[in-house]
């Protein structure tokens, strides 16, 4: 045997034998360790900066942050007021092919004083335009006209919306909530709640007219026994109605119409303080940049009396465009509180009362211009004291309508001021023509409507003339129960 043969063949089966049985040991031994090390590694997520584990944890528990609020808008910006701007303020209510009564006049009617707006040079403009330039935020043509409809009849509704969407004039309804249909003074010619949103949906202005449309000067009645005084009764019918009308329509309001015109120095300051910018009576004048604001005079339009609308259109324009200083426009209202005889709304039984009134209110009239008219009579001699200042109408013949309404005139410091109202007479039968506001229509329970009741008629006043200089708040007549007078100087039924 060769020595190196038998050297290399038993260290090779020596060394087999070991690396085998080494090997095999250290897959039984260390291998597996090897392999659950590999295994705890590959399950590890990669690390992140700390700064991306704080962004990580906050981003998890925080919500969003909410965007910033929006800056708020610029305060509305005021112009220096244009005072150069006059407005007539014509006043409706019915509208029919037949009417009743000079109240109501024909839609044929209608549209032809529509068309003669329009040829007249004026520009109609919308409640909300109106009060924007009595803020001093917008200005309006010199020659404005506002229209307004007075109560809340179905007729506007059906006949007169119509025409004014035709012309593309805008307009205002002025309602009692208590006629609205539900309520306890509806009747079948109201107008619904629906119908009101669908015309404020449209963008006709709504307005308050009170809740009962009853005389505000009337101190007793039925109609207060559910209010502890006077005053709350007339907060009732001017702030109530107000509240009801927003919450019925959602919407603001702004503007009152006096029911028949009729005002006084406690119902004016009741109504600013709930918040009306403009109250109106229906006296007819020219409204300035400068005239009150809770005494702005409506011309009631009746079809019995064209000259009221004919008038109107005259009323501006004549002076060149020129607003009226306040000065004058105060000379023109002080005929408000005139003292009268008979006394705005009276009941007289004599078919020759005496006519009488105190001017001592208007200021410095002159001698000699002083002019009475009565409604059906015509114009009659005057008597005028000029240091008493006590006007007296010489009536020669009886009077011929139970419905009496005096216009009384005068020239104050170069300038024709001119005062109405209206009284009762008996002793003149009555007419088969109803008078508004003298049915009262079927009532009803009204489930949202505030306390209302009928119309009252106001009780017969005194015939005493109290001294010169005292002071009683006219009226106005837009169909008031027996008479009718303005709330700033008279105006005609």
């Amino acid at each position: 045997m060769n020595f190196r043969n038998f050297f290399r063949d038993s260290f090779r089966d020596s060394f087999s034998d070991s690396f085998s049985d080494g090997f095999r040991g250290f897959f039984t031994s260390v291998a597996p360790i090897i392999l659950m090390g590999l295994c705890l590694e590959a399950c590890k997520k990669p690390s992140l900066p700390n700064s991306v584990k704080e962004v990580a944890a906050t981003d998890s528990v925080a919500p969003t942050p909410e965007p910033p609020p929006a800056p708020a808008p610029p305060p509305k910006k005021i112009h220096q007021p244009d005072t150069k701007g006059s407005v007539i303020v014509l006043c409706y209510h019915r509208f029919e092919d037949k009417p009743k009564d000079g109240l109501a006049i024909t839609p044929a009617a209608f549209e032809a004083q529509m068309q003669a707006i329009t040829e007249h040079g004026f520009t109609v403009v919308g409640m909300q335009d109106f009060l924007a330039w009595r803020r001093g935020e917008k200005s309006i043509p010199e020659k404005s006209c506002l229209i307004t409809i007075d109560d809340g009849y179905r007729s506007g509704y059906d006949h007169a919306w119509p025409i004014l969407k035709k012309h593309g004039f805008p307009f205002t309804m002025f309602i009692y909530t208590a006629f609205v249909k539900g309520g306890a003074l509806a009747g079948g010619g109201s107008l619904s709640w629906g119908e009101l949103a669908e015309m404020r949906d449209a963008g006709v202005d709504i307005q308050s007219h009170t809740v009962n449309h009853q005389s505000l000067r009337v101190k007793k009645g039925k109609f207060q026994s559910q209010f502890p005084s006077y005053e709350e009764w007339l907060k009732n019918e001017i702030a109530g109605s107000k509240r009801q009308i927003e919450a019925q329509l959602g919407i603001s309001v702004q503007a009152l119409a006096y029911p028949y015109g009729i005002h006084g120095d406690v119902i004016r300051a009741i109504a600013m303080e709930a918040g009306y910018e403009a109250a109106f009576s229906t006296y007819g004048q020219r409204l300035t940049y400068h005239s009150p604001a809770d005494q702005l005079g409506r011309y009631a339009v009746e079809s019995t009396k064209p000259k009221i609308f004919t008038d109107a259109l005259a009323m501006v324009g004549g002076g060149g465009g020129m607003a009226e200083s306040a000065s004058t426009v105060s000379g023109q209202l002080a005929a408000v509180s005139m003292v009268t005889v008979p006394n705005e709304g009276e009941i007289v039984h004599d078919a020759k009362p005496p006519i009488k009134a105190n001017l001592a209110t208007m200021g410095d009239v002159e001698p000699g211009t002083v002019e009475i008219r009565v409604s059906g009579v015509g114009a009659v001699p005057v008597k005028y004291d000029p240091a008493t200042k006590l006007a007296e109408a010489v009536l020669v013949q009886p009077l011929k309508d139970r419905q009496v309404t005096v216009l009384l005139s005068a020239q104050v410091r170069g300038r024709k001021v001119e005062t109405r109202w209206s009284f009762v007479c008996d002793a003149v039968p009555p007419s088969t023509a109803p008078a508004h506001g003298t049915a009262v229509p079927a009532v009803v329970p009204a489930p949202h409507a505030v306390p209302a009741t009928s119309v009252p008629v106001p009780a017969p006043a005194p015939s005493a003339l109290p001294p010169a200089g005292a002071v009683r708040p006219a009226a106005s007549s837009e169909g008031a129960p027996p008479a009718a007078v303005s709330g700033g100087v008279v105006a005609p039924r």
